[in-house]
């Protein structure tokens, strides 16, 4: 009998153990089951991807401005879209076709990213735009200017959002015109955005009579404008067009001024932001005639905005690549919630859909080809007694209207 009780207690103990072991089980696999379905029910944000210049001769008018930029258009869209928290990732190019177009690749397959923005170098940015092109994925140009993005390498989902090469030609080379000025010298940075400016400007000089009596062609990053603007002064041109960007225009103007080129001869650029004027000083800066798609100090709207991205930026005011990159993630993200999905074909669609309206784009539509039919304005810049505070910079000349502004619609574009 004592060896049959302590059967029965042995059992009895083991019998409680295997419950309190499937007791454990059970209880494991519920958690599982509910981390599970926590998990499916957290959807993966929307992704989008800054590329630009972070540290070369770009890094002032695009870099970490376009960041900042970026940042407010997604705290201003409630920093989630479609329910899905919206995550912003940052790369430099370092102004390198081949790695700007290996980050895309990446973003795009690896990482999630639906959406890449600003892309200074045009050469990049048609690098960027093939892929964007094979993904089915959205980019858009706010720095890149070249006027091929809307021509023979337009693509259903990219865009050119802020200006290009065509639009700044017509704009600035008419208003030019109009002072009587007919014989044009580029000094010009020998990649795409270059060749692009100078071929598009040729045709509006020869279009309206004038003619160009030749070009001197830098590579990127040159320091010693010497030879180039002595060929310019000895051209007999009564314009000499500087077709460079970044530190580029800045050490190529700041020569001009030491060769003395503005006392015979009237200095134009084709391309200039902000962050440029700021870096050469008005002394040297003066009565420069440019064509911009932003300034700070337009209107209420501007500046309010304006100071929202000086306080994040250090007091430095936004040129208007950064302005653009605000308006195009605002307004992507406005496309994604409209298409209820980050499907690139979809998005792009959407976007065309809705007018593009906010601090410094008023009821844009935009085109097929993926140019934002936008208003653009004359500026020159002012002289030192002119300027009453910090960055104030531009007297308004003219506002150009979006039709007149606005390249024509290349037949190279498919869309």
């Amino acid at each position: 009998m004592k060896r049959l009780g302590q059967l029965i207690k042995k059992r009895r103990q083991r019998t409680k153990g295997e419950i309190s072991v499937t007791r454990s089980i059970l209880g494991a696999l519920v958690l599982v089951a509910m981390l599970g379905t926590a998990h499916a029910q957290t959807k993966e944000p929307v992704k989008i991807g800054v590329l630009n210049d972070q540290s070369g001769i770009y890094a002032d008018l695009a870099g970490t401005g376009s960041v900042v930029a970026a940042r407010l258009a997604v705290e201003d869209a409630g920093g989630t879209v479609l329910g899905r928290k919206i995550e912003v990732a940052v790369a430099d190019h370092q102004n390198k076709p081949d790695i700007g177009a290996a980050i895309a690749r990446r973003w795009y397959d690896v990482d999630g990213v639906s959406a890449v923005f600003d892309v200074p170098v045009s050469s990049i940015a048609l690098a960027v735009q093939e892929i964007a092109r094979q993904k089915n994925k959205i980019a858009i140009f706010s720095s890149a200017s070249a006027s091929d993005i809307i021509g023979k390498s337009c693509s259903p989902t990219t865009f050119q959002w802020t200006f290009n090469t065509l639009s700044a030609a017509r704009s600035t080379a008419s208003a030019v015109f109009e002072e009587g000025a007919k014989s044009w010298y580029f000094v010009a940075a020998d990649y795409a955005f270059g060749r692009a400016m100078v071929r598009d400007a040729t045709t509006v000089i020869n279009e309206k009579g004038g003619r160009v009596v030749g070009t001197a062609w830098h590579a990127l990053g040159t320091s010693d404008f010497a030879s180039y603007l002595l060929q310019a002064q000895s051209s007999g041109a009564e314009v000499v067009a500087m077709v460079s960007g970044g530190s580029d225009f800045i050490n190529v103007l700041k020569q001009s001024n030491e060769f003395g080129l503005a006392k015979g001869q009237k200095i134009v650029s084709m391309q200039t932001f902000i962050s440029d004027i700021h870096a050469i000083g008005l002394p040297i800066a003066q009565n420069l005639t440019l064509t911009a798609a932003f300034y700070w100090d337009l209107d209420d709207q501007t500046r309010k905005w304006s100071k929202r991205f000086g306080e994040l930026s250090d007091g430095r005011m936004p040129t208007m690549a950064q302005a653009g990159v605000y308006s195009a993630v605002r307004h992507f993200l406005k496309g994604v919630a409209k298409a209820g999905t980050t499907d690139g074909a979809a998005v792009a669609a959407a976007m065309r859909e809705i007018p593009v309206d906010d601090m410094m784009t008023h009821n844009a539509a935009i085109r097929d080809d993926g140019w934002v039919m936008r208003d653009l304005y004359l500026f020159r810049v002012k002289t030192p007694s002119e300027s009453k505070a910090p960055w104030d910079y531009y007297k308004l000349l003219s506002k150009i209207d979006a039709q007149k502004a606005a390249p024509p619609r290349l037949p190279d574009c498919k869309n």
